[in-house]
């Protein structure tokens, strides 16, 4: 669906916003892309869009070129964008339908209102934008991307700023969307939704694409597991013998934390409970805990370059 080569942007002032990013989007999945801000995501988005020029490289949407095609690839394109640029006067429905005619889709009330139901939007249809509020006009951009019918969805920071109940209908929106085919590109803060809802996860930083991987893959390659033991008695420090399994000890004494790689054929799990057994440390309780894709994030952009 999204096919980026080589693509780089440089603006006036010598910013590199991108440099050299290559990506590929398959059709129907949700890809997630995450950064720190001014890592270069709105720039992406917009240069697919059309909304800034490349400076090098193609962008190619279902095989339209996005420079010589602009036509074609912007029928194709729906873009929430960060921003509420809506007009505060109209109502929702006429925003949802002139957004449809931009694009020279014919009239279809049927569609813009199956659009405006699943956003909880219906009825509001004849509020005037001003009178709604912050989470309300942000469903009214969704609307706005969704009334002709795009194959390709950009999501930039969507829920930023949405309470939890708008948050959640809007991504069982996004979940509709996928079955039908609908390929959704989002950018978001929260990580947890990414790591709810994506299929893949990208990392841009500094204008580069430092990472691309399925989710369930990037998750077990680079998240910690832990096993967290809770002591009979509390531990001021870990005994010597004890050193190769990297041990720590929580601040209060009564519990021990083993890191190890679930890769690796053997957990040490095992040998450690033994030698706990054998010094006569008890425990009472025990768990375990696999790192977030949020710390995976926070690893990964703080790496040196």
């Amino acid at each position: 669906m999204l096919s980026i080569k080589n693509l780089n942007k440089t603006y006036a002032g010598g910013f590199q916003a991108l440099k050299d990013v290559d990506l590929e989007i398959n059709q129907g999945e949700i890809f997630a892309l995450l950064g720190p801000n001014g890592a270069g995501k709105t720039t992406l988005i917009n240069v697919v869009c059309g909304i800034v020029k490349p400076t090098s490289g193609s962008v190619l949407v279902n095989g339209y070129d996005a420079v010589s095609d602009y036509r074609a690839t912007r029928s194709i394109i729906g873009l929430v964008p960060q921003e509420l640029p809506v007009e505060t006067f109209e109502s929702v429905w006429k925003t949802a339908n002139f957004s449809r005619g931009l694009f020279g889709r014919l009239s279809n009330p049927d569609h813009v209102e199956q659009v405006l139901r699943s956003l909880s939007l219906w009825d509001k249809k004849d509020s005037r934008i001003i009178e709604l509020s912050g989470g309300m006009k942000r469903r009214v951009l969704i609307a706005k991307a969704l009334s002709h019918e795009p194959d390709l969805l950009f999501l930039d920071e969507p829920t930023a700023g949405v309470d939890v109940e708008l948050r959640q209908d809007m991504w069982n929106v996004v979940s509709s969307l996928r079955e039908s085919g609908v390929t959704v590109i989002l950018t978001t803060h929260y990580i947890e939704e990414a790591e709810e809802m994506a299929d893949r996860v990208g990392v841009i930083n500094h204008g580069e694409i430092i990472l691309v991987q399925e989710k369930v893959s990037l998750m077990q390659e680079l998240g910690k597991k832990q096993l967290f033991l809770h002591l009979h008695e509390p531990l001021s420090e870990v005994p010597t013998h004890l050193n190769p399994y990297g041990l720590e000890v929580s601040g209060d004494g009564f519990e021990l934390i083993y890191t190890y790689d679930t890769k690796e054929e053997h957990t040490g799990i095992t040998s450690l409970l033994g030698e706990l057994q054998e010094s006569g440390i008890g425990f009472n309780d025990l768990r375990t805990s696999q790192s977030s894709l949020e710390e995976i994030f926070v690893d990964l952009v703080k790496r040196p370059a």
